[in-house]
């Protein structure tokens, strides 16, 4: 009977902790597929949201360099339309003064001319006076018809201009609305992920309450067969232990190598972005030549002068057009001086310039320029 009775609390004990461990199993399978599964889609979230925040500056710096190209540009727009007013006020001046002569020799009749032809004192001087009257007519219409030109090429180039300013703005308007909608994207990932790590957090701490709980029990439930088993003097126990205004001197900047194309492709940049003085071309030049010597530019004249958005001259052809006609004396003579090391002292440090009219920015005005160190 003795024998009987302590087999039986054996066999009780055995049952009470085998029901605790298997009651124990089956909600930490489930507990623990739960948390992989959010801890997964917690780490997909979290790439998909590095990778549109990568997306969003890049799209940033994208948005800069625009931003810098229209505002470049809209400062050569208003410099062409100054120019424009400056073409059409020597046109009509041209115009007046040939109106002015035409009226005197219309008023005075064919009179003077007659005397000044028959005033002649041999063939020779005839024949000579003869040629002044029809260079003088014909200088009238050359004059004309070459300011017409330049009126011409002036409203060609501010067209041209006005319609890269307009893509530009195009542009720059497609790449804010793509920010914009990966910007909600961030956004709505953001809310997903922060969602996911609540109910990942909710489970961990679920978790965490379940496995004491069932340590617990699993105490309790062996504390319940010891007292059990120290009933029957016969039984042997057992336990279980489980164990988560400006200075314009000329300064030496160093020297560099440089071809004969390159000095004639920075005289010809330098042409095109300043007044023809001797100041307003060295003050371009240094910016240029400070950009050659930066490691955060390309380390040649053409590598800086070509790179991508950074001189209106080059993408609107103008820059070509100096190329083709020949730099001015006094710009190859600059050029060659910034390559030999001159630079202008004020805009030593400077590496970026605007048309001053039109830029709202602080900085050393030079000629039509005002010029600045960072952007």
């Amino acid at each position: 009977m003795k024998i009987y009775k302590k087999r039986w609390i054996q066999s009780g004990i055995a049952l009470i902790c085998s029901l605790a461990i298997v009651l124990s199993v089956f909600p930490v399978l489930a507990d623990n597929e739960e948390i992989k599964s959010l801890e997964s889609q917690s780490s997909s979230l979290e790439s998909e949201l590095q990778g549109i925040n990568e997306d969003i500056l890049a799209l940033s710096d994208e948005i800069s360099t625009t931003e810098m190209q229209v505002e470049m540009l809209n400062g050569e727009i208003a410099r062409t339309s100054d120019e424009l007013d400056e073409a059409k006020a020597n046109e009509d001046k041209q115009y007046e003064d040939m109106k002015a002569r035409i009226k005197y020799m219309y008023e005075h009749g064919n009179a003077t001319l007659l005397e000044l032809l028959f005033s002649a004192e041999d063939m020779s001087d005839f024949l000579n006076k003869a040629d002044f009257i029809e260079n003088l007519s014909e200088y009238d219409r050359n004059a004309l018809d070459n300011l017409k030109n330049i009126h011409q090429q002036i409203e060609d180039e501010q067209k041209t201009l006005e319609t890269q300013q307009a893509s530009l703005t195009d542009l720059q308007e497609q790449l804010q609305s793509q920010q914009a909608e990966l910007q909600a994207k961030a956004d709505a990932t953001s809310t997903n992920l922060a969602d996911v790590q609540t109910r990942l957090q909710q489970a961990k701490e679920e978790e965490a309450a379940r496995i004491a709980a069932e340590e617990a029990a699993r105490k309790q439930a062996e504390e319940e067969a010891a007292r059990q088993a120290a009933a029957s003097a016969n039984n042997n126990s057992g336990s279980e232990s489980s164990g988560g205004g400006y200075d314009n001197s000329v300064i030496n900047g160093g020297g560099i190598n440089a071809s004969t194309d390159d000095v004639t492709l920075l005289a010809a940049i330098i042409q095109c972005e300043a007044y023809q003085t001797y100041d307003a071309l060295l003050a371009v030049a240094t910016v240029i030549m400070n950009r050659v010597e930066s490691s955060r530019f390309p380390n040649s004249i053409s590598g800086v002068i070509y790179a991508s958005g950074q001189f209106e001259p080059v993408w609107t052809g103008r820059l070509q057009n100096v190329l083709n006609s020949g730099p001015t004396s006094l710009s190859i003579q600059v050029a060659q001086d910034a390559i030999n090391g001159s630079r202008l002292a004020a805009v030593s440090d400077c590496y970026y310039f605007l048309y001053a009219p039109y830029a709202n920015r602080d900085g050393v005005v030079i000629g039509d320029n005002v010029f600045f160190q960072s952007w």
